[in-house]
């Protein structure tokens, strides 16, 4: 069984950031070096080892490496792609915190991820501008009593040391009017060694119900180190959901979208959102049609019980909710 009492920040910084060593270690051909040195210049190439040993040597469609592998295409500019394309600047009650929807606020915590995902809605947001003390978001959030769930974001939380986290998460659970902790996180699945011991202690010492959202879009994310993390949350009495992004030439298919489900359930996370791309600049290549992803949701109903079905949705900046598709 793989051991999870591996470091995950020395796991962090041993991430892959140089395109030459993510080509040699998946034996690609050296064609991509040029696409890959230009694309990434606007966003860096991050990814964790143990998340490149699970994609497949010498495949440059891998579902995995699509996921993280830098393109030319991303320069493409496109009408309908934008900066922030759902709305997170106009949301800001104070930089960093966004109330979008009714009885939540969305707070994003750090800019730093384990794994840069090139699809990220968040790509071109200035982090460095959209931060303030938590004491001044704290005082937003106390002030406020019609909100009752605080969703923990980013970039992605999880990349805070534990010591941090308990205390932001102490301060929040001194609310009295917060009743939800949720923390979305890929770390889970592409860094399952986050899942530690301190991790899981602060988790289950707060009064705050916890909900966890992690990202898996295709089942081949999945491996013994990814269900042993899981199954700590879970045993741990962490409420479990997924969200994916439908992508193309990831897991666009009906087949692949199944297995992911099926994956999901057996680890005791429920499929939650199978969200359309948000259209931020640099992602076109990523595009499923509205009609094709419909065509795609009625095969999954045919295979699958309901509770397998995510709902398929699209956020639309300004909306109150996430629009059903």
């Amino acid at each position: 069984m793989n051991n999870l009492s591996t470091n995950w920040q020395r796991e962090l910084r041993n991430a892959i950031h140089d395109p030459t060593d993510l080509l040699n270690l998946l034996e690609l051909p050296n064609r991509l070096l040029t696409e890959m040195i230009v694309a990434k210049q606007h966003f860096m190439l991050r990814v964790p080892k143990g998340y490149v040993a699970r994609m497949r040597k010498g495949d440059p469609d891998d579902p995995l490496l699509r996921q993280i592998l830098p393109l030319v295409e991303e320069n493409k500019q496109l009408q309908g792609f934008s900066l922030d394309p759902v709305g997170d600047v106009l949301a800001e009650k104070v930089p960093g915190l966004l109330h979008k929807y009714q009885g939540r606020v969305l707070w994003i915590t750090t800019g730093a991820c384990a794994i840069h995902c090139r699809y990220c809605f968040r790509q071109h947001y200035n982090y460095s501008a959209s931060h303030s003390s938590n004491q001044a978001v704290l005082e937003v959030i106390r002030a406020d009593s019609s909100i009752s769930e605080v969703i923990l974001s980013g970039g992605d939380p999880l990349v805070l040391d534990d010591r941090s986290l308990s205390e932001l998460v102490q301060s929040l659970a001194r609310i009295s009017h917060i009743e939800r902790l949720r923390l979305h996180t890929r770390c889970p699945i592409v860094l399952p060694e986050r899942v530690n011991d301190e991790l899981l202690a602060w988790l289950t010492k707060t009064r705050l119900q916890v909900i966890m959202v992690v990202q898996a879009n295709h089942p081949n994310e999945f491996n013994e180190s990814v269900n042993q993390a899981l199954q700590r949350l879970v045993e741990a009495g962490i409420t479990l959901l997924n969200q994916s992004v439908l992508l193309r030439g990831v897991n666009d298919n009906a087949a692949t979208l199944i297995a992911l489900s099926e994956a999901l359930f057996k680890n005791r996370v429920l499929p939650y959102y199978l969200h359309l791309l948000d259209r931020v600049q640099g992602s076109v290549h990523f595009n499923v049609s509205q009609k094709n992803a419909l065509v795609l949701l009625e095969q999954m109903r045919i295979a699958l019980p309901g509770y397998l079905v995510p709902s398929m949705v699209r956020e639309v900046a300004g909306m109150p909710y996430k629009k059903p598709i």
